[in-house]
């Protein structure tokens, strides 16, 4: 099976310049925690509800000037949407992740995966993801 099969397509990027404010709006409107940041039409982080709040709020920030660069995580985990679920699978248990984002062979965000997603359609893969990812966390 691919991912492009079982991820989630409305997700959307935000550029780097976008106030907390915006994201936090823009993730209410999409119903999602978890956004992509580019810029010049490129992947450069990922910003989640977590980190507007630990990096952003709970910082005690000026939360009507900070931006997504000040609180995206810099590291962009990706992979093709004609990547099978299984490689994903084994991708995000790598590198430690809960979310995935998705690229066409273009490198242009089409999607995103979470272990959630994984876990309705792979459970022995998921089971051992989920269960390596938590015993980290």
């Amino acid at each position: 099976m691919k991912i492009r099969e079982i991820m989630t397509t409305n997700v959307e990027c935000v550029s780097p310049e976008t106030s907390i404010t915006d994201l936090s709006q823009k993730m209410k409107t999409l119903d999602v925690g978890f956004l992509g940041v580019c810029e010049n039409d490129r992947l450069v982080g990922t910003v989640t509800d977590r980190d507007i709040v630990i990096r952003g709020i709970a910082s005690e920030r000026d939360i009507n000037s900070v931006t997504a660069r000040e609180i995206m995580t810099h590291d962009v985990f990706w992979c093709y949407a004609d990547d099978d679920v299984k490689d994903v699978a084994e991708k995000m248990r790598e590198k430690d992740v809960r979310r995935m984002l998705i690229l066409n062979r273009d490198k242009r965000l089409v999607g995103v995966v979470s272990i959630g997603d994984i876990a309705k359609v792979e459970e022995g893969e998921s089971g051992k993801t989920l269960r390596d990812i938590s015993e980290a966390a």
